[in-house]
């Protein structure tokens, strides 16, 4: 059995977690989630959610402790949300947000704009730093990769998007002629 899949996921309060056939819903102070799932037991029992598998082919082991992961993730969005941080790099690199609108100048004759949608939420620290909010974990990581891809950090000066904290390995210049 999975070793991942077999843990129960605790509830805590102030959140409402409702199983309908493979549909899993669940309602927190920062929003609400809801996804369907097939293949995988989920059952409340008081305040923890179990998860069992009807049998032990290969697609249901290796799902049930995926299935898992994504309602714990589900809970802790909805409870306390997730956040990701992207830093610019470079010179005349810097980001503006006008309600739902990123402004982003990163060295392109114009300016790149970027909607952030429903569910997701920005704010500027200063202008090299930000800071995207959500409940939903995958959205997130879409949205924070999708904003790095204009212009991802380049192996030589590192100048570009990164995320914060990323470890970005420079390359060595070339080397004079001697």
């Amino acid at each position: 059995m999975s070793r991942l899949g077999k843990r129960p996921v605790k509830i805590p309060s102030g959140v409402k977690v409702a199983v309908n056939g493979g549909t899993v819903s669940v309602e927190g102070p920062k929003g609400k989630l809801s996804r369907s799932f097939e293949d995988i037991k989920i059952e409340v029992k008081g305040d923890e959610i179990v998860f069992t598998r009807p049998n032990d082919e290969k697609p249901v082991k290796s799902a049930h402790g995926m299935v898992r992961q994504l309602v714990a993730n589900m809970i802790i969005g909805t409870s306390t949300g997730f956040t990701k941080t992207l830093v610019t790099v470079g010179v005349g690199y810097r980001m503006a947000i006008q309600g739902k609108k990123i402004s982003l100048s990163l060295g392109f004759s114009h300016p790149v704009s970027f909607d952030l949608p429903e569910g997701i939420s920005g704010a500027i620290a200063d202008q090299t730093k930000l800071t995207l909010t959500g409940a939903d974990k995958q959205l997130l990581g879409l949205i924070a990769d999708k904003i790095r891809k204009f212009r991802p950090p380049e192996p030589y000066k590192g100048k570009g998007v990164r995320y914060e904290g990323e470890q970005i390995k420079l390359k060595e210049g070339k080397a004079a002629a001697k």
